[in-house]
């Protein structure tokens, strides 16, 4: 596990997008899971600048998301199929057929949850996996006590953060309750994880993930047993670390994945 410590939220967006462009030009097929969230808004923003600025090619690389809410329809403003179109997938050249994103309003949710494994399996496993961690320590909607040996299945929010997600509705009934969801076990089978977070409402969490035991209560801990997980965090998120000294910005060019 290699952590990376920079300024602010501007230097972690940066630095995750060198790491995903990097993987990108060396496989230009590469098989890339995406998160959702406010935490790579930056990256996606400094993706999409390099595709229209400098030709970086997403025509071939296949995509599988985290996660998406049980309920909301692909158009409704708060689904994560609306989010990644409108934050990433508009703004490049990728191919639609090669973009998987959860389906929320499946007819049978356990067989699409088993489909959506299978489809990765058969698109060669995933290359490089986006993460980012919840204040409780969740990583996609594993939740804490989720299984760290977990497939993509249907999982219940709990109320942190279905209260954390109100103020994005308008009606706190409208609020999903459950989300489908990447397990544990999915995220660790990718090739290399990138763990990005900034802020001090993270600070807990990351000290947790990066000096904690593993455990099924903060899930994001799991990471700790990776071969090749990038975490980059800012100078806020890592506040509470007790071993800061061990960590530290690394030369970009000697440490992409």
């Amino acid at each position: 596990m290699l952590v990376e410590i920079v300024s602010d939220y501007e230097a972690m967006s940066e630095r995750a997008a060198e790491i995903v462009t990097h993987q990108i030009r060396k496989k230009p097929d590469s098989v890339i899971g995406f998160a959702t969230g406010s935490t790579p808004l930056g990256l996606y923003q400094r993706l999409a600048q390099n595709h229209q600025a400098r030709g970086l090619d997403f025509s071939k690389i296949t995509t599988f998301n985290l996660d998406e809410y049980v309920g909301l329809p692909p158009s409704h403003n708060q689904s994560y199929h609306y989010f990644m179109w409108t934050n990433l997938f508009d703004h490049i050249n990728v191919d639609p057929s090669k973009v998987h994103i959860p389906q929320g309003m499946a007819d049978d949710i356990d067989d699409f949850c088993q489909w959506y494994e299978r489809r990765i399996e058969q698109a060669g496993g995933l290359d490089l996996q986006i993460l980012g961690i919840g204040a409780n320590g969740h990583i996609a909607f594993n939740e804490p006590g989720s299984s760290l040996g977990s497939r993509t299945r249907i999982k219940t929010l709990t109320e942190e953060t279905t209260q954390n997600n109100a103020r994005f509705f308008d009606d706190p009934d409208e609020v999903p309750r459950y989300a489908i969801t990447m397990g544990v076990g999915t995220i660790m089978a990718a090739k290399t994880v990138l763990l990005l977070s900034s802020g001090e409402s993270k600070a807990n969490a990351i000290r947790a993930t990066l000096e904690g035991p593993i455990t099924a209560m903060v899930p994001a801990t799991i990471v700790q047993l990776h071969q090749r997980a990038y975490v980059i965090i800012d100078e806020a998120a890592a506040s509470k670390l007790e071993y800061r000294h061990h960590h530290g910005i690394i030369e970009p060019k000697q440490q992409n994945p």
